[in-house]
């Protein structure tokens, strides 16, 4: 009789707990039990350095300082070098979505090999995440709900700094641009918003890409008496127009130099004797703060080497990416991306971070300026921080162009 008595109620809390066991296995879904990231990016090219083993290292030090498994299933990190090529990069994307079954790809230096990729992405429906590309077309009239633009675009970097730079009495401009679009946008942002603040844009020289005797350049921006040169361009142009200006005198001329982009690798590589000075803005500044101080020591004792704001956002995007799958008990890429929106972003990269309706992570920026010798008192010190730069201001408001955007 006890038996029959006890037996019910047991047999039914062992059917409940039995139940709950299952629902919990549904909820918490991991494709082929296995979170796959692969890291796409420039491991030997002109781009390896800000980028390369460098973010390898940043996503495999968020996997590892999440545990090493989500939702009980492992988390892997693979790497492709896309050569700066985009017909490589969207090949091993494909690859890499439908062989080998990668969830998320992160990095993919060059705006053209990242758009190539975010085609593959939206095609195959899986998540691609781009943090050293600048190219506001990925959250404007290309966005996706596949594709995540984390660290910077080309309006940010060129708002912030001409903004800020203005306000400071930096009224007159003169610009050295690539003859490419990416050169093209940074100069048309920075352009009207040194107009929209008072300023006066008193010329400009194109430079084709990868000019080996940028002299003639220098001394047109020199003779302009333009208070800022501002130098809209990536590697290898801005670097080699930074140090062709130190040698011509530019610095001690009075005038200053305004890069729209430049990495804290660019400025170790050209020593600050040579890029003293110069003013940028910046996602991330390695000695900002003890929370950023504590990652990038981590991070050097692996590299040996101060982290880019493209790799340390590699890190931020990974273990947001994991928590989100964490959180949504699942690794579907439309609820993650859910999930990855629904929460601030504070860490030790972001702050006051969001991801947007647009697939774009806004956060705060710093204009900076380049120490002296003089000033600087240990290896890598090299900014002073001369603001800090809203995300809104920065990255203003969503582009109508991006089908995503409540109308």
């Amino acid at each position: 009789m006890f038996g029959i008595l006890f037996g019910k109620p047991f047999s039914m809390l062992g059917a409940l707990a039995g139940a709950m066991l299952v629902s919990t296995a549904a909820l918490a879904q991991v494709s082929d039990d296995v979170v796959k990231i692969g890291v796409l990016t420039d491991m030997n090219g002109p781009a390896s350095t800000p980028t390369g083993q460098g973010s390898v290292t940043a996503a495999q030090m968020a996997v590892d300082d999440f545990g090493g498994k989500v939702l009980g299933k492992p988390v892997a990190v693979i790497v492709g070098d896309h050569q700066l090529k985009a017909d490589i990069g969207a090949s091993i994307a494909r690859r890499w979505y439908d062989v080998d079954q990668v969830d998320l790809i992160v990095d993919v230096p060059v705006s053209a090999v990242g758009l190539a990729v975010q085609n593959v992405a939206n095609e195959r429906k899986r998540l691609f995440i781009t943090h050293s590309t600048g190219a506001t077309d990925f959250h404007g009239k290309f966005c996706s709900p596949y594709a995540i633009q984390w660290v910077f675009d080309t309006r940010a970097l060129a708002v912030g700094t001409a903004q800020e730079v203005v306000k400071r009495g930096g009224d007159s401009w003169f610009f050295i641009t690539d003859d490419y679009a990416f050169g093209h946008s940074l100069e048309k942002d920075a352009s009207s918003v040194v107009t929209k603040n008072g300023g006066k844009v008193l010329g400009a020289v194109r430079p084709p890409f990868a000019t080996p005797d940028l002299s003639s350049f220098i001394l047109q921006a020199q003779a302009s008496k333009a208070k800022i040169i501002g130098i809209a361009a990536g590697p290898p142009n801005n670097m080699n127009e930074i140090k062709t200006a130190g040698e011509f005198g530019v610095f001690k001329g009075g005038q200053q130099m305004a890069a729209l982009l430049a990495l804290i690798t660019d400025i170790h590589s050209l020593g600050l004797p040579t890029a003293q000075g110069l003013l940028l803005t910046t996602s991330f500044y390695w000695d900002m703060d003890d929370k950023t101080r504590e990652w990038s020591k981590r991070y050097f004792a692996k590299m040996n080497r101060m982290p880019t704001m493209w790799q340390a956002g590699v890190y931020s995007s990974v273990m947001h990416y994991l928590n989100a799958i964490k959180e949504a008990g699942t690794d579907d890429p439309l609820k993650v991306a859910a999930k990855m929106r629904e929460k601030p972003i504070e860490d030790f990269f972001a702050r006051n971070g969001k991801l947007r309706e647009d697939n774009l992570m806004v956060h705060d920026l710093m204009l900076v300026q380049v120490k002296s010798p003089e000033e600087s008192k240990y290896p890598w010190d090299y900014y002073k921080i001369l603001t800090k730069i809203s995300g809104e201001d920065a990255f203003g408001p969503p582009d109508p162009a991006c089908g995503l955007v409540k109308k």
